[in-house]
């Protein structure tokens, strides 16, 4: 079973590769090179990537009871948000890789902690 999700993922980040690549003014191997580094790249990325986020949600948990739905809403936006992959423009260095993601604004509909009328 770990074998198919292996070759499920790393079909679909060579098929990812390959669209940015039929686009460029590059010789062949330079898009293979970068195909390639985009490959080993987002397979070495994406677990740290996703163990960061994980760590985020298992924090928010004690943020939300420590602190409140804010800090809830900025730690998991931070941890969670940003690349999750890593593509032949981040190689190029036309697109960079945001490890830590922005933090969208709070929205009206979630009561602040702070707020007198929470209840």
């Amino acid at each position: 079973m770990k074998r198919i999700v292996a070759i499920v993922v790393g079909f679909f980040l060579v098929a990812q590769s390959t669209v940015g690549l039929a686009k460029s003014d590059e010789s062949t191997l330079e898009q293979i090179g970068l195909g390639t580094g985009s490959v080993v790249g987002s397979v070495i990325y994406f677990p740290l990537k996703t163990v960061f986020c994980v760590l985020g949600g298992v924090g928010s948990i004690y943020t939300r009871i420590f602190v409140g739905p804010k800090s809830t809403h900025e730690l998991v936006s931070t941890t969670c948000r940003g690349t999750w992959s890593i593509t032949p423009d981040n190689l190029r260095g036309n697109e960079s890789v945001s490890f830590v993601g922005d933090v969208p604004p709070y929205g009206p509909d979630v009561p602040d902690v702070d707020d007198s009328n929470w209840q």
